[in-house]
């Protein structure tokens, strides 16, 4: 089977050579075929369609607040630094001046994340994760 035409038909000087070069190019094509399918599987592999939940703890962020909101009066300072009466006065407030709950979280929750952030000093991150959501909304 020929791959390549010599340079001038009916001329061949080489015919072994002109072979071997053909093996090559074949083996070679046949060789770039393979890395790219295996470079395919690969990258399948490490990146896979289906990612793993991150955020998958048991209470998510408006459960936490709740939690504090109803527990015991001390908890809610401790964690969010102000006593809860002084945190639903500040909702209170909040929602007389027209502020609402956003699409997605309530207004509670938004407050809680402020003040959590502003209390531990926790880098977004583990905000996010004590909040069970995206870094992008922490930072909002």
């Amino acid at each position: 089977m020929e791959f390549l035409p010599p340079v001038l038909p009916g001329l061949c000087l080489w015919p072994d050579l002109l072979q071997a070069q053909q093996l090559i190019i074949q083996y070679a094509i046949l060789l770039i075929g393979i890395l790219i399918n295996t470079s395919g599987t690969l990258v399948a592999a490490l990146y896979p369609r289906d990612p793993l939940p991150f955020h998958t703890s048991a209470l998510s962020g408006e459960a936490w607040v709740i939690e504090l909101l109803t527990g015991h009066p001390e908890r809610t300072r401790c964690e969010l630094g102000v006593h809860k009466y002084v945190f639903t006065q500040i909702i209170s407030e909040l929602r007389t001046l027209g502020v609402s709950d956003s699409k997605f979280v309530s207004l509670e929750e938004q407050l809680a994340i402020f003040l959590y952030t502003s209390v531990t000093g926790l880098s977004i991150r583990h905000v996010g994760e004590r909040f069970q959501c995206s870094n992008e909304m922490i930072s909002r």
